[in-house]
């Protein structure tokens, strides 16, 4: 079955398959250093395809990665040596609800920061919101919701993220509490 020659988004289907192949083959250390440098950022950052970054004169720490189709929006700062896994969602923005119009379009809060600490992992799908700093070497657990400052070595889980453990700065080892 041959490939249908038209595209109902407006490019040439030679234009649709390289667009098609960039999106399935290019999470790789060669592509992800290169879209972070077109980005503006250096020290051997990496981020992976369909990642939204848009921090701007923000910093992103030296080795630290973004993953696959995450969202990074505002006054956003990131340390060294962070991994950020895919679907992460650290918008520091907020909307506002403005009773006159009945809706949450028309307000916005100030923005707050977020602080993502050296060393600190951020598993699939977490969200962290604005105005929250996230410790040095944290292990943030997969669809976490952050809502509060943690602490240094911290293994935090869950809606919203409680601490559940703690990893051993020493050792490395992760201890989990009962």
């Amino acid at each position: 079955m041959k490939p249908s020659e038209e595209t109902a988004c407006g490019v040439t289907p030679e234009e649709f398959e390289r667009f098609t192949l960039y999106c399935c083959r290019s999470d790789n250390s060669v592509d992800n250093l290169r879209r972070a440098e077109l980005l503006g950022f250096g020290g051997g950052v990496r981020i992976a395809p369909g990642a939204i970054v848009r921090i701007g004169a923000n910093p992103i720490g030296e080795n630290s990665f973004i993953g696959l189709y995450c969202y990074v929006n505002g006054d956003v700062r990131i340390g060294r040596n962070v991994l950020i896994g895919p679907y992460c969602s650290l918008p520091a923005g907020n909307h506002k609800f403005d009773p006159a119009t009945q809706s949450f379009a028309t307000k916005r809060d100030a923005a707050k920061p977020i602080v993502i600490g050296d060393g600190s992992w951020l598993a699939s799908g977490c969200t962290v919101t604005g105005g929250v700093t996230v410790g040095r070497c944290n292990l943030i657990c997969a669809n976490s919701v952050v809502t509060h400052d943690t602490p240094d070595y911290a293994i935090m889980a869950g809606t919203p993220a409680r601490r559940i453990g703690e990893i051993d700065p020493e050792s490395g080892e992760y201890r989990y509490w009962k």
